[in-house]
């Protein structure tokens, strides 16, 4: 009599062997994609850091600055063209978590570097074909940008355009107090020429462009309020921590700006704008 393996015998356990499989696959996936996202999130953090000293808007990255930062940007390339194969389909959304934080961190430096560019909100239209192109370098696919993922990333924007604008409060007012540089009236804008102004401020110029930046922050902070989502979602308790700290961020730039507008002569040197409050809450953020 032929001895008869049971395994082979059996559909049941050829069954299961296939979901063994499966779900050893599912966890090898699960794990490229995390060690993925956090390397992302990694040289996104380094990018920003690297940008942190431009000092203009509206002009090309200097070029010391681009050559600090482009290591890291070839990391984030290779790390989203290896695993663009892994969220193809219904992998993009089963895998979602995972990557979500890589992505939010990306997109926080991308919006970050196309503002200091074009002083312009980068649109989800044009973030999504960037993070498509990544994916697609290396023949995986398009990785996948979820309207969250783009949301969440820009409240963390916010938190890099403060300190982009207090910095540059700080180094330039300390450097035309140095070099006694001559203070220079802003022009108003046609609308409020034609308008009339009820006073008028003697400032530098360096304070005219920041107040540039509150402006753009002040009417981003109005648009992310206008948010209307549930609070029992995950996404509704992402939005609601973050945006507490954004108004947060938003208010420092406000308060560092009209006290460096109103009261800017009276700065002795070396003043820099207090950010001690709250410091934990942006920190965390």
């Amino acid at each position: 009599m032929e001895d008869t393996d049971p395994k082979a015998a059996s559909p049941i356990m050829a069954m299961f062997e296939g979901f063994r499989s499966e779900l050893d696959e599912h966890h090898d996936r699960r794990e490229r994609i995390v060690k993925s996202s956090r390397d992302i999130t990694a040289a996104s953090k380094k990018i920003i850091f690297a940008l942190q000293r431009v000092r203009k808007l509206n002009a090309p990255i200097p070029q010391n600055v681009k050559k600090t930062y482009t290591p890291h940007a070839d990391v984030i390339a290779s790390q989203f063209g290896s695993i663009s194969k892994d969220v193809q389909g219904l992998h993009a959304y089963l895998y979602q978590s995972q990557i979500s934080p890589g992505i939010q961190e990306w997109m926080e430096s991308v919006a970050f570097e196309h503002y200091l560019l074009t002083q312009k909100l980068i649109s989800y239209e044009g973030a999504r074909e960037k993070l498509e192109a990544l994916g697609n370098a290396q023949g995986g696919g398009p990785v996948l940008l979820t309207h969250e993922d783009y949301l969440l990333g820009l409240f963390d924007f916010v938190g890099e355009v403060m300190r982009f604008a207090v910095t540059n409060m700080a180094t330039l007012y300390s450097f035309r107090k140095e070099t006694g540089a001559p203070t220079q009236k802003p022009e108003l804008p046609p609308q409020r020429r034609a308008a009339g102004s009820a006073m008028e401020v003697d400032t530098d110029t360096s304070a005219t462009r920041e107040q540039s930046v509150v402006e753009d922050m002040q009417e981003l902070r109005m648009r992310l309020e206008q948010l209307d989502m549930p609070h029992y979602t995950p996404f509704g308790k992402n939005v609601d921590k973050k945006m507490e700290v954004m108004q947060q961020c938003v208010d420092k730039v406000e308060k560092a700006a009209y006290g460096l507008v109103v009261r800017g002569s009276e700065r002795p040197k070396g003043w820099m704008p207090d950010l001690s409050a709250n410091t934990e809450a942006v920190e965390a953020y």
